[in-house]
């Protein structure tokens, strides 16, 4: 990937970025009266070559895209620069005494100053408005998969099931009944379900279980065995002597067929096996063996009650393989074991398994397994290791805890459709509700860093912004919009911080010279701002330590080849 893919990525975001905080600083200045010398989107000199360049002078105001992209800023009569000491006052001959910014009242001069920011965070609102207009892909509230031995199945719950309302709250997304779920107590939670047709109550009870919040912190959630994802049919025969086994079939056979009906997922299993005559015989066929190495296979196979009367199960935890120096390999695990339980509670999807590992803290844990017909009981206790992160950015690897093994196959998308909302009247609450739970997490991040209990070294400079902005470029628009959301309300936010020479400081100043009725001296004035001044250039020295860090080897490696 070429330093020209980040700066195609990261330039339009940052551009956009800028230009609307900017947009709000002169719009509100405008509005106030003051006139605008200089809007400036970028620094240096305007982009061109001699003559012509992109600049124009409208109104009394000069407009310039320049040169270097990551900045700008906008002028106005009367302000003197931030970090700029000793400038000269502005002098233009056919300005009106109330055309300057020191000519305003406090509350204009706070307006003009909280625009930016303001404006940072007013944009994720319309882009989710434009967003939903467009459509927004969701996950339909369907269970795809209900565990074995799960509060939703004691009460009944099936995979297909639509739910339509968690007590009197309609939900039209898989998302919110997750969240509802994880937040929810131990009384039993209410859901409405739609089922061929109709509509039926179920009081499911919440168990709580150690989860993991969004940084990898360990808290307790809620939990009722199902999930959004299918099954695939991938089959699990733990018994030898089970009928599924005697007709040929084994752990790790992905069905494919029975009878004449193709199948894709379990439900679908479920359901074909179902409508076979009890007593009688039918085709199976499946595919065994791993990618690209596998091949079909037909059986015939009796038919009992149900699946569970055959000798079958989901195969939810099928090892395909067994990392080395990893504690599953020290423990004796081998690919085609088929994990059952952990410390005695029946383990019915990857993600369940996968979420008591992380939450482990290194623990040991008694894994359950069967293999050639026995079940096998031994203590496992995982290992911290570094994985890759969202963006599988080089240095913003996360630690997880795991024991070293691969699923045999990976669960199958679930329902989802396209959510369309042209109405404003219903669009603004719903993008307003949108870009507040992300900037909920934002303050929640900002919290853990002040607090320590997120590390410095998550602090990213240009280059770790511009990795992050292609990577997300890479994975769709909707990815890309929602990383430049992120960014402008973490710009937003910042710029509201009261460190002079950023908005938030400005506003102090301009509170305190309201209060005194008079200007701050012109030395208290260059104090402040060599103080914030040095704030912010030591973030920047750490942000670009962290960032060369990251890459310090490749570094290294790049100066060997320059021979110096």
């Amino acid at each position: 990937m070429s330093f020209l893919d980040y700066l195609f990525a990261v330039i339009p975001m940052l551009g956009v970025l800028i230009f609307v905080h900017e947009l709000g600083h002169f719009l509100v200045a405008k509005w106030c009266g003051v006139r605008v010398l200089k809007f400036s989107l970028g620094f240096g000199a305007p982009i061109g070559f001699g003559n012509m360049r992109m600049r124009w002078v409208r109104g009394g105001t000069e407009y310039v895209i320049a040169w270097f992209p990551l900045g700008g800023f906008v002028k106005m009569l009367g302000e003197q620069m931030q970090g700029v000491q000793g400038e000269e006052p502005d002098y233009v001959p056919d300005a009106r005494p109330d055309e300057y910014l020191n000519a305003k009242s406090t509350m204009q001069k706070l307006a003009i100053t909280f625009a930016g920011p303001v404006m940072n965070l007013i944009l994720p609102v319309i882009a989710f408005m434009g967003v939903l207009a467009a459509g927004l892909p969701q996950r339909s509230p369907v269970i795809g998969t209900v565990e074995a031995h799960s509060p939703a199945a004691e009460v009944g719950l099936r995979a297909g099931d639509r739910i339509v309302a968690i007590g009197e709250e309609e939900v039209t997304s898989w998302d919110a009944i997750a969240m509802a779920i994880r937040d929810h107590s131990e009384a039993p939670m209410p859901l409405r379900v739609e089922r061929e047709g109709d509509t039926e109550l179920f009081h499911v009870p919440v168990e709580q279980r150690s989860g993991m919040d969004e940084f990898g912190g360990v808290i307790e959630v809620g939990w009722i065995g199902v999930g959004h994802r299918r099954l695939p049919t991938l089959i699990g025969v733990p018994e030898t002597t089970a009928p599924a086994a005697l007709a040929g079939l084994q752990s790790g056979d992905r069905i494919q067929r029975i009878g004449e009906t193709e199948v894709e997922d379990w439900e679908a299993l479920v359901n074909a096996y179902g409508a076979e005559l009890v007593g009688s015989q039918v085709a199976v066929r499946v595919e065994r063996g791993t990618p690209p190495e596998t091949e079909e296979v037909e059986f015939t196979i009796p038919v009992e009650s149900d699946l569970a009367a055959l000798g079958l199960m989901p195969a939810a935890v099928l090892v395909r393989s067994v990392a080395d120096e990893m504690p599953a390999k020290e423990a004796g695990f081998e690919p085609g074991d088929l994990i059952l339980a952990v410390d005695g509670d029946p383990i019915g999807s990857f993600a369940t398994f996968a979420e008591v590992v992380r939450t482990s803290g290194g623990r040991s844990l008694d894994i359950t397994y069967a293999r050639g017909g026995e079940t096998r009981t031994v203590a496992v206790a995982p290992r911290e290791r570094k994985v890759p992160g969202p963006f599988e950015i080089t240095g913003m690897e996360q630690s997880v805890y795991q024991i070293g093994i691969a699923h045999g196959f990976p669960t199958l998308s679930g329902a989802s459709h396209i959510e369309t909302i042209l109405n404003p009247l219903v669009s603004i609450p719903k993008a307003t509700a949108m870009t507040i739970e992300r900037a909920t997490l934002f303050l929640k991040s900002l919290g853990k860093l002040v607090s320590g209990d997120v590390g410095l070294e998550n602090v990213s400079g240009p280059i770790g912004i511009a990795e992050v902005a292609r990577k997300s470029l890479d994975m769709g628009w909707l990815v890309y919009l929602n990383t430049m959301i992120f960014i402008s309300i973490n710009l937003g936010f910042l710029n509201l911080l009261p460190i002079p020479i950023l908005d938030g400081g400005q506003a102090v100043i301009i509170i305190v010279e309201g209060i005194k009725r008079s200007p701050i001296s012109l030395r208290s004035r260059e104090i402040v701002q060599q103080i914030g001044m040095t704030f912010i250039l030591m973030l920047m020295g750490l942000a670009f330590w962290n960032d060369l860090s990251r890459h310090w080897g490749v570094f290294v490696e790049w100066l060997r080849g320059t021979g110096l």
